[in-house]
């Protein structure tokens, strides 16, 4: 079959960086190319109208698809008419992310849709919350990943609706464990239906190996395995259903030691299954969750640990189930593919971005001679925000100081400038990337927005562009 020609359009500025990745680019892939340069020194000035007029119709002749710059704007449709036969598409805003661009249209990435790990999310005080909130903060668990809701008890107080709350997540199609030592509420909470109790040690093993249900198997305290030995073989003797968990510590309190154990824990018990309570290390470091999270998920994995607790106490762990879920899918694959978890998912990237393009000064000022429209463009790069239409070109650290360099602005127009520095700012603050009009990213965070065309457009008015 012949081979697919593509057509890459860019400005005079550009053309050497992209006829050099191309280049490099069409050695792997199954292409052959050419690259037009329009009469432009900025790709990122763009515009559907200037590709219909400068773009030369034998440049077009044997093409099967025209990539423009992701900048250009405009309704794409329109060569589409003007060159029938040929489909137009706009790349990715930087040229550098081409090989990305290629790669995800002709390889599929995993769908992550596998994983070995199960999720324990942990209502936490549940008999201090009424029942409509604990059946909130269950569906909102499910909705995350969570695979079994925990019920968690308060040592002292008696819940004497512990039966009924089971029954309600029951009936709601819910997994339920119970979190407690308390006999009444355990035997209560079993018999409406909990499949799991955490947990068991020696305090409790001669009753609760009786029940219906699998137990939590725990040492009597952290430190000593000999009495988790002995909790062991009392549930087998009794032909009890149990995971061990041999307690994960907190940083500064034997955190190191801790993971030590479960290493001899699977050293000396191959088979048994095994949990891990990561609220000790989330709830208990004051860091974003999401590292530690993929981390101890990474860990779980390679030893066989199938499954985990974790909560949304406090304030930096208030997405931690969705962050393991994602985790047990991106370790899954990378320990069963024996591959790296890395260029597969970005979801859990956060904080910054996976990737930081920019432009450079020379591209800055190309850009800003180029423009002959009101229209702000704006640029967080090399450290500062660039603000520019055909009026000037300002550029500086402090958008207060920008926004009255660039003259009175009516209301709309300063709420959009204000709007959009201010995500500039975030950008540089944290290293992220800024594209005008659309949202920072913020992994799985990310809320999308609407941009000014957008809504423009949806009301019928004209387009007339604060950028």
């Amino acid at each position: 079959m012949p081979r697919e020609r593509i057509l890459f359009v860019t400005g005079r500025l550009a053309e050497f960086a992209l006829r050099r990745v191309v280049e490099e680019l069409s050695r792997h892939a199954d292409f052959e190319y050419d690259v037009a340069v329009l009469g432009l020194s900025v790709a990122a000035l763009m515009h559907v109208d200037l590709v219909r007029r400068r773009l030369p119709n034998e440049a077009v002749v044997g093409i099967d698809r025209v990539v423009l710059p992701g900048w250009c704007q405009g309704d794409l449709e329109q060569l589409a008419a003007q060159w029938s036969g040929c489909r137009f598409e706009r790349g990715p805003k930087d040229l550098h992310d081409l090989p990305e661009y290629f790669g995800k249209l002709r390889k599929e990435k995993p769908a992550l849709d596998r994983y070995d790990i199960e999720i324990l999310a942990e209502i936490n005080h549940a008999p201090r919350l009424s029942d409509a909130e604990i059946r909130r903060q269950a569906e909102a668990f499910r909705a995350s990943g969570a695979d079994v809701i925990d019920l968690g008890c308060v040592p002292g107080e008696s819940w004497h609706r512990v039966g009924d709350v089971t029954r309600q997540l029951r009936d709601a199609g819910l997994r339920v464990s119970i979190d407690s030592f308390d006999r009444i509420e355990v035997e209560t909470a079993v018999a409406a239906g909990a499949e799991l109790v955490l947990s068991c040690n020696g305090t409790n093993r001669e009753w609760a190996a009786s029940l219906p249900a699998e137990f939590v198997a725990i040492p009597d305290t952290p430190r000593d395995l000999a009495s988790l030995d002995d909790t062991i073989a009392c549930l087998r003797e009794r032909g009890a259903k149990f995971r061990v968990d041999p307690v994960v510590e907190p940083i500064g309190f034997g955190f190191a030691a801790s993971l030590e154990r479960f290493l001899d824990v699977r050293r000396r018990y191959p088979d048994v299954e095994m949990l891990m309570g990561i609220g000790n290390l989330t709830e208990l470091t004051e860091v974003d969750s999401a590292g530690v999270n993929m981390l101890l998920a990474g860990f779980c994995q390679e030893l066989g640990i199938r499954s985990v607790l974790t909560t949304e106490v406090i304030n930096w762990c208030r997405s931690a189930v969705r962050e393991f879920d994602l985790a047990r899918r991106l370790t899954w694959h990378s320990v069963h593919n024996h591959v790296l978890p890395k260029h597969v998912d970005s979801r859990l990237v956060m904080l910054r971005d996976p990737k930081s393009p920019s432009f450079s000064e020379q591209e800055l000022a190309g850009l800003a001679e180029q423009i002959k429209d009101p229209n702000f463009r704006i640029f967080a790069e090399r450290g500062e925000i660039h603000l520019m239409n055909r009026d000037g070109y300002w550029h500086g650290t402090d958008p207060f100081a920008l926004i009255e360099q660039a003259g009175p602005l009516d209301a709309p127009h300063a709420f959009y400038l204000g709007y959009e520095m201010c995500k500039a700012v975030t950008a540089l603050t944290l290293g992220k990337v800024y594209r005008q009009d659309e949202p920072l990213s913020w992994g799985f965070l990310t809320r999308p927005e609407i941009s000014i065309h957008d809504r423009r457009k949806s009301a019928g008015g004209e387009i007339e562009s604060c950028s």
